[in-house]
């Protein structure tokens, strides 16, 4: 059936494309030229008409025959010239083209399209979805199947630098310095296992007093030791630094990832919608967010969802204004940026807003020391979005930034 509506259509669209381009071809049509000149001589016979019954006078009307006269001989001319058969040979190209652009795109959806598979219900999609994460490769089979990463020439110095790294942490193990060293230099060598495994040592030393940050590091190298992959060893590095802390945005970035490469979309948005509205532009998983977003939020049945626009591009306060804050006093510094916090509030409430504006307004408001009315108009905005799920989540990332409940 839906091969038969899709043939419909495209039966129905070349159609009313081809209509234009054959209309009025072959022998028997009549060309443009043809059809100027009778209007011409039509208007001729109107000028002795309105001769006759003394609407113009006799310059007049030898004016506007003369000038009529220039336009019969023009067309006469161009009806010479164009023959009998015009647009003829052009919309039969055109017809080709259009019968190329069709049979193409039929061809390439064959060879990466999938013709063949079946519409599934939400709960199938959930279960394949199920399957594909229980179906993951161990961290030893990702690994051993990632690409070849490029390894950066390292001069001479560096590497015996590095190897006497190396020596230094064999000789003492427990050397929590050591082992964050040789993480952050293995990586930046290319060789990014071995920056794994010295930061896994690194995590089991700190025992209780390893910090999110740590945990989200090598959850980070252990996904790229995986050729991107997150294995259950990535996703149990993800799940201690939340552990820690329920906010790091890195842990929870890759939370969102783990969603993405299992085929639930649904549950991916919300966590990158919320990064991105907290920000700042220039984390390192904005970029990646931002470019994606629009597409992961159609297949998360948010349609309307409208991403957050960059720090750069929210009003602010121009060179000027910050050319003369510098010179400013604290005192004068607080009141000015209060006036610019006031001055947003007051535009949101007589004109309205975006929910980037509103978030940014109840995200500031405890900056100047105003958390209560923070919370006021918190409460506003989220009955002003009640109907915008999108604009809702950035409204409580902001809120949750500021500290409101």
């Amino acid at each position: 059936m839906f091969w038969i509506v899709c043939a419909a259509l495209t039966g129905v669209v070349a159609m009313a494309i081809a209509a234009p381009l054959l209309r009025r071809q072959g022998p028997g049509a009549e060309p443009t030229a043809a059809y100027d000149l009778r209007v011409y001589r039509d208007q001729l016979r109107e000028v002795e008409r309105d001769l006759e019954r003394g609407v113009i006078d006799l310059a007049d009307a030898e004016r506007l025959r003369v000038e009529i006269g220039r336009k019969v001989l023009a067309a006469d001319r161009a009806l010479e010239r164009s023959g009998s058969t015009l647009r003829a040979t052009g919309g039969w190209a055109a017809l080709a083209v259009l019968a190329v652009l069709l049979g193409g795109a039929f061809l390439i959806y064959q060879r990466i399209g999938q013709p063949e598979r079946p519409d599934a219900p939400i709960a199938q999609r959930i279960a394949q979805a199920q399957e594909l994460y229980d179906s993951r490769p161990s961290q030893a089979e990702a690994e051993a199947d990632a690409p070849q990463r490029p390894r950066p020439e390292a001069d001479a110095d560096y590497a015996a630098l590095i190897e006497r790294l190396r020596e230094a942490v064999k000789k003492n193990p427990n050397d929590p310095r050591g082992l964050e060293l040789l993480a952050e230099h293995e990586e930046r060598l290319g060789n990014v296992i071995a920056a794994k495994d010295a930061q896994r040592r690194l995590v089991a030393l700190r025992g209780d007093d390893v910090s999110a940050d740590e945990l989200a590091r090598l959850a980070g190298l252990t996904i790229e030791a995986a050729g991107g992959i997150i294995t259950s060893e990535g996703e149990d590095a993800v799940a201690r630094a939340l552990a820690r802390d329920a906010r790091n945005p890195q842990a929870r970035f890759m939370v969102g990832l783990l969603h993405l490469q299992n085929g639930r979309p649904d549950r991916a948005f919300p966590i990158w919608a919320g990064l991105l509205a907290e920000g700042p532009e220039s984390a390192p998983w904005i970029a990646a967010i931002r470019g994606s977003i629009g597409d992961l939020a159609w297949f998360a049945g948010h349609p309307d969802y409208t991403p957050p626009e960059s720090a750069a591009a929210l009003p602010g306060p121009d060179a000027d204004t910050m050319s003369a804050a510098a010179d400013m006093t604290p005192e004068e510094r607080e009141q000015m940026i209060e006036g610019m916090v006031k001055g947003l509030e007051t535009r949101l409430a007589n004109q309205g807003g975006t929910p980037e504006e509103w978030a940014r307004l109840i995200s500031s408001l405890p900056m100047i020391g105003q958390k209560d009315h923070a919370a006021d108009v918190l409460g506003e905005a989220r009955k002003v979005f009640a109907s915008d799920p999108a604009a809702l989540e950035l409204i409580e990332a902001a809120a949750q930034q500021a500290g409101l409940e």
